[in-house]
């Protein structure tokens, strides 16, 4: 297993085998692409969505949500976010 550790700033150091690993340079983009259970798929290069299609379990609604049951979902999610 390789670590690293996360700065004040909220930044990482790639380690050497995981560069050389990836093929990644100075100034060469990478992607973190959120998985379930709190992982995280980390690449070099985008993943067309095609690809990331049944990555994740879905959970199918029990009925049909209408544009206005999301809306008002939304709402009180961004609500509770505010208050913490």
């Amino acid at each position: 297993m390789i670590t690293s550790t996360v700065s004040s700033k909220g930044q990482v150091t790639i380690p050497k085998k995981i560069r050389e690993f990836l093929k990644v340079e100075t100034f060469d983009k990478i992607v973190f692409i959120p998985l379930e259970d709190g992982k995280v798929m980390i690449t070099n290069k985008q993943i067309p969505v095609s690809e990331l299609f049944g990555m994740l379990k879905h959970r199918k609604p029990q009925h049909p949500v209408s544009v206005e049951e999301m809306e008002l979902k939304i709402h009180k999610r961004r609500a509770q976010r505010g208050k913490n």
